[in-house]
């Protein structure tokens, strides 16, 4: 997965406009998805606003740049798609703010035993979600953010994996 990251991450930075993006953007993958998340730069107006007049400022310029890269975003995910067999998703950052224009949604199958769809259950009926679906999408965000640390430490022993399996010997086919 390393490598192929690499690979991605160095294609979207070759083919990406200039001027789109204040930094490199930052190219999230898995299995079936590259999600490329840019930093766009902050309005000026909205230096000196504050509260809702901000939101709106920022709301606007996010659209603005939706909009204006539209095409061109199409253009390089199909290309991306066709190269990399992954849907491609957009996003920017702006003013502290994350908006992704585009992201999928993978059905994931898992077979859960009575007392993990009560709990699923009992989320749906307290009204935190809407389906099992949801409830358990919202577990997996839960979960998430009160780990990252250890999801990092994971992910990056993981590639310690993949770094040490690719300098081994070559198996026989």
């Amino acid at each position: 997965m390393e490598k192929d990251e690499s690979i991605i991450t160095s294609w979207f930075t070759g083919r990406l406009p200039a001027g789109w993006f204040t930094e490199a953007p930052e190219i999230v993958l898995d299995r079936e998805e590259v999600a490329v998340i840019g930093v766009i730069p902050l309005p000026a107006a909205a230096v000196e606003a504050s509260g809702a007049e901000r939101d709106a400022l920022v709301d606007g310029h996010v659209q603005r740049f939706r909009e204006e890269t539209r095409e061109r975003r199409i253009e390089i995910a199909r290309e991306a798609e066709h190269r990399y067999r992954r849907k491609v998703s957009w996003g920017v950052r702006c003013g502290g703010e994350t908006v992704m224009f585009t992201t999928l949604s993978i059905p994931v199958m898992t077979r859960l035993r009575q007392p993990e769809r009560r709990v699923l259950d009992t989320l749906v009926a307290a009204g935190v979600a809407r389906s099992r679906s949801d409830a358990l999408a919202w577990c997996v965000r839960l979960v998430g953010s009160h780990t990252d640390t250890w999801l990092a430490d994971l992910r990056d022993a993981l590639q310690q994996v993949d770094r040490v399996r690719s300098a081994g010997p070559d198996l026989p086919s």
